[in-house]
């Protein structure tokens, strides 16, 4: 099981936990990962952290499709990886939601099924590096001739020779996009994951391996959800922590008749809860959706409690189907505890 920590985005203030993050890498963590929201942005923190540590993985997620084009994350992705000494990045990426994509980035959400698949597929005619980039999507195309359009868009190959295995991974959670998240992606983010869901998603995820061919299966492709983790004698608190956060998702973050993480609540078996915590937070009561949310939902997507119910409970997780676990925590003790539960610490390089 790898170990990933999560830095999330910033809040007012853009700062950086470099310390905490070579101390992830010295236990024998496998990557870290920042995230973008309307504020500071996902690749430019990894740029700084190429140049402090020597072999974590630098990850997104995720950059949001509507914030660069395929072009631009490909060359964010590919720039980053050669400061960082190469193979060391992954491009994961995600279409966020309507509210932002046309709220702030003034983009329309159009198809994300379509708008994903060709996404992923200009950044590796990029990478690859094999001809003049040229793609006819149903979403994005190469050259741009549509509305606007001067008609006299050249095909161009990347001047940087980048590397061409630079992984890509999705953020999905629709049965669509899940199945085409395993057809054409390198890894997954599965949202709102937690043991016992691969009963759900593995008919999913062979579908979408069975369309890419060539033999693909869970052998070849990574899971790795995000899990909350707090060492503590106090699991009323630890909750506590976390029910703003999830509230704030489920309620709010999204139209009435469009938040996927509200549905994932749902889909999760809390469906109750999840009307009403967006009811009563889109009502502006945010203090009572908060109050809403079950201690049980958050103590099946975390890891928190004193070590013994920590080591108690994380065997569920080894099961799960993942193939890592990304820490929403900087807490020193949860990290220390977690490399040694993995087994992070014995696969450090000499």
């Amino acid at each position: 099981m790898k170990l990933g920590l999560m830095l999330g985005y910033s809040g007012a203030e853009m700062s950086l936990p470099v310390e905490v993050v070579q101390r992830a890498e010295a236990l024998g963590f496998d990557a870290v990962w920042t995230a973008e929201a309307y504020g500071s942005d996902a690749t430019s923190p990894l740029a700084y952290l190429a140049a402090v540590t020597e072999r974590i993985r630098l990850g997104t997620a995720i950059m949001q499709l509507a914030g660069r084009t395929p072009a631009m994350a490909a060359m964010q992705a590919a720039t980053i990886d050669a400061l960082a000494g190469g193979g060391r990045f992954i491009a994961g990426i995600g279409v966020s939601g309507p509210q932002i994509v046309e709220g702030w980035y003034g983009q329309p959400w159009g198809r994300p099924y379509w708008r994903i698949r060709d996404y992923v597929s200009i950044m590796r005619k990029i990478f690859a590096r094999e001809a003049p980039v040229t793609h006819e999507g149903k979403e994005i195309s190469l050259p741009y001739t549509g509305e606007g359009a001067l008609g006299i868009g050249k095909p161009l190959q990347s001047i940087l020779h980048m590397n061409p295995e630079i992984p890509i991974w999705l953020g999905t959670g629709s049965e669509s996009n899940v199945k085409l998240t395993a057809e054409i992606a390198d890894g997954w983010f599965p949202l709102a994951f937690v043991p016992g869901m691969m009963d759900l998603y593995e008919p999913w995820l062979a579908e979408g391996f069975r369309r890419a061919g060539g033999g693909k299966g869970l052998a070849d492709f990574e899971i790795q959800p995000m899990v909350g983790v707090r060492v503590t004698d106090d699991v009323a608190s630890a909750f506590a922590r976390m029910k703003p956060g999830i509230a704030l998702y489920v309620g709010g973050m999204g139209h009435r008749d469009k938040n996927f993480h509200n549905d994932m609540m749902v889909r999760r078996g809390y469906p109750e809860a999840a009307a009403k915590i967006q009811e009563l937070y889109l009502a502006g009561r945010k203090r009572e959706a908060i109050e809403a949310v079950p201690d049980e939902y958050c103590d099946e997507g975390s890891l928190v409690g004193p070590p013994q119910r920590i080591r108690e409970r994380y065997p569920e997780w080894e099961r799960s189907g993942a193939t890592g676990l990304i820490l929403s925590s900087l807490q020193p003790e949860a990290m220390e505890l977690m490399a040694e539960l993995t087994g992070s610490r014995d696969r450090r390089p000499t």
